[in-house]
């Protein structure tokens, strides 16, 4: 078992595209734009579909966008990684309309840790926000992050909430995530934008 040594070698590890991924970027045309490139998962991402574009021998822009506050270098660490960053507050309109268009878009976007106490600007970036990005990129297709949370609980005996079960979202955080789910599918409903929905639930 080889022993990883520091951040930036794990990184590497984590952002290696696998030959599946490398042959789905070689059919995907169009550029690239992650909105929200700076959370947990995000970097590892970029970095990954920046990879396997570049091993598809596939010419694409991959623009992550974010706020990218100061003191972090995310932006510096992904500018050296080849992918376009961008400085935005999604939730201004000027600064969204402003966004390069994109063929594939991934929202990537959320609050969750402090949103207590933040409960206002919880909802405005989970439910909100995702009915001006469907407008401003109804043309595009969408991969939105959702979570598993929207379900409710579960015996742990039962081995985990499945797909099928019904929403039943526990608490305000969860419940703003069932909102945006229902927002990106109102919007693909009446614009016929392709919206994927991709529940994350933590550390899996």
């Amino acid at each position: 078992m080889n022993e990883i040594r520091n951040t930036e070698q794990l990184e590497d590890m984590i952002s290696e595209p696998t030959f599946g991924v490398v042959d789905a970027l070689a059919e995907i045309k169009g550029d690239i734009l992650i909105l929200g490139v700076g959370g947990k998962m995000g970097p590892s991402l970029a970095r990954m579909a920046k990879r396997a574009s570049d091993d598809a021998g596939v010419k694409r822009r991959v623009i992550g966008v974010d706020v990218f506050p100061p003191g972090n270098n995310q932006e510096e660490a992904l500018q050296a990684g080849g992918i376009e960053t961008i400085k935005c507050d999604l939730l201004d309109p000027d600064q969204l309309a402003n966004l390069p268009d994109a063929e594939n878009v991934v929202f990537m976007v959320g609050m969750k840790f402090g949103s207590t106490g933040n409960e206002a600007l919880t909802w405005a970036l989970n439910s909100f926000l995702p009915g001006t990005v469907c407008r401003k990129y109804r043309s595009s297709r969408i991969v939105a992050f959702s979570s598993g949370n929207i379900y409710g609980l579960s015996p742990v005996a039962l081995g985990g909430s499945v797909e099928t079960d019904p929403p039943d979202p526990q608490g305000e955080y969860a419940t703003s995530v069932l909102g945006r789910e229902r927002i990106f599918q109102h919007f693909s409903n009446t614009q016929g934008t392709p919206v994927t929905l991709f529940r994350l639930n933590y550390s899996n």
